[in-house]
Formats: C-alpha cells, structure tokens, sequence
C-alpha cells in the first residue's frame, strides 16, 4: 500500500522518514488544479488559529480528491473544517496534544481573576498604590462544562487548592452528570470551566439563562469556543450581576478594538493562546505522526471524530 498525504504548508519536514508507504508533499499553491489531486490519500489541512478564520476552497479541494481517505485535523476543535469533510472519510483531531497547556493557561486565568492580577497590571502602569480585596481559591467549588482530557488535566492542577470538582458532558457516565443538569449545578458554582466542542448543541449555550443560574460574582472560564457564549447575554451578566470572566477565545475573533468585551468589569482576555508556545508542532505532529502510523498499518488512528467532536 503506498499513499499520497498533502499536508499544510511548512510542515513537511515534522512527517520526514515516517514510513515509506507514505508520500509526504505539502498542499500545492494551486492545489484544484494539480494532476495529482486524485491521488491523494490524505490531508493535513493548516490550522486555524482564530474561529473566525476559513481555509478557502477546502470543500472542493477534498470533493476533487477522489481517493481521499483520511482528513487529520491539526487541531483539537474541528469546528472549522468538520463541514467540508464528505462523510465517508475519517476525520481525526489531535485531542490531547495541548492538554497541559490549556490547563496552565486556564489555572492562570483562575489565579489572575481571584487575585486581581488585571487590576494591579494597569496601577503599577499609571505608577498607584492601589490595595484591593482579593479572594481565595481553596475551598470553592468548580463545575467543568464538558469533561474531556483538557478538564482532567485541569482538575490535577488545580487539585492542590482544596476545590471540590463537579463534572458534566453530553453524555452522562459514572461521576459525570448530562447537560441536563447544569440548572441544578450551577448556583453552586463558584467557577464554571467550558471546555465543550462547539457543535449546534453547545453554540451559544452560556446563554442568559445559564448565566442567570450562576452565583452572583461567580467566574465563567471559556477555553473552548468563542460561539459556545452569547456574547450580548455575557456583557448583561457582568454589568448586572458581577459575573466575572477569563476568556481566551472569543465571539467575534479576533475581538477587534472597541468591542464592549475588551472594558467590560470582571472580564480578563488573552487571545486564544492556550496552545501558541514554542513547540506547538512538536506536540501536535506526535499525535499525527502516530495517527498516520497506526493508518497505514490498517488500525484505527486515535481521536477519531465522532457526534462532531
């Protein structure tokens, strides 16, 4: 068995020496047109770093791909590309490769919020002295909003504060309770983590009545998908009911200057960054090359896409 894998521009060389039934080439400048379009087996399209990004012509791209087989995502969320991809070709994420920095990036933003990092970042700019209450993290509770392998890795980082952890997922498993739930759960909650996949489900699911379950003051995290939040309803919260959050992805994204988010009270932003660190490719080209390998070899590749995440 031999196969043709067009992989994204620039990283070619992460798939060099892999196995020599693969042919690695990276996606032509004019990919519709080449001859070899047919042959190919694989594809590796480039990641997109921002939600509201779109790779042109990738749903034609993998129509006029007649072999094709096997679409490997770089990313962990495939919401960007999972509409172009015909249902008869495996789709696979590479879930588990940013868990760790997800996680430190979100216990960050936890710290930052209770802490009131924000706060003291703009006095010492302006040169004040300005001493405000802080809060403390031990003893507060935390409901992950879907509880996949970035929520599990969060809830050991965060197991040394003394938190209690609740759980919920799309489906209900021993220790995790249904969506159905969250009414019950969330007034409980001091911190509630969304870590969901965007699909039409989670789109737009802390919406007013999910925030109007929340604790007054308490802290919504978003490490998901911009669109899994209403915007409109999260700016409401925060001026009415001093719902805090830590965002690192938004909608729109990028945010772009002037929105109400960027000034609204109790909101801390980074901008989508939990997985931009130096070896990015590194940490997601181990789980493809392994994907791919296992491929090849006629097993089934790991993260295979399923219910739209």
């Amino acid at each position: 068995m031999s196969a043709l894998v067009w992989t994204a521009e620039g990283t070619a060389g992460w798939l060099r020496d892999l196995d020599e039934r693969l042919e690695i080439a990276e996606i032509p400048a004019d990919p519709l047109r080449d001859p070899r379009l047919s042959e190919v087996k694989v594809l590796i399209p480039p990641l997109m770093r921002n939600s509201g990004d779109e790779l042109y012509g990738l749903r034609e791209l993998m129509e006029g791909a007649k072999s094709l087989e096997y679409v490997q995502a770089l990313s962990a969320g495939v919401d960007g590309i999972i509409g172009s991809v015909p249902d008869s070709v495996l789709l696979c994420s590479v879930r588990g490769a940013y868990d760790e920095l997800m996680a430190e990036l979100l216990l960050a933003g936890i710290l930052s919020v209770y802490k009131e990092i924000p706060h003291y970042v703009h006095a010492q700019a302006a040169g004040a002295w300005q001493p405000k209450l802080l809060r403390v993290l031990e003893g507060k509770s935390v409901l992950y909003v879907g509880y996949g392998s970035i929520a599990q890795c969060l809830e050991r980082y965060l197991a040394p504060f003394g938190v209690t952890s609740t759980k919920v997922a799309r489906t209900r498993r021993e220790g995790v309770e249904s969506l159905d739930a969250l009414p019950r759960l969330l007034p409980e909650a001091d911190v509630a983590v969304l870590l969901t996949p965007l699909t039409d489900e989670t789109r737009g699911l802390v919406d007013d009545a999910f925030l109007g379950c929340m604790k007054p003051g308490a802290l919504l995290v978003n490490g998901a998908r911009g669109a899994c939040v209403d915007t409109e309803a999260l700016l409401r919260a925060t001026r009415e009911r001093g719902i805090q959050a830590f965002l690192d992805v938004t909608d729109p994204e990028p945010l772009p200057a002037g929105h109400p988010l960027w000034s609204a009270p109790g909101v801390f932003i980074t901008p989508h960054v939990g997985s931009y660190v130096a070896d990015n490719q590194e940490r997601c080209f181990r789980v493809v090359r392994e994907n791919l390998t296992r491929w090849i070899n006629g097993e089934q590749p790991e993260n295979k896409v399923e219910h739209g995440y």
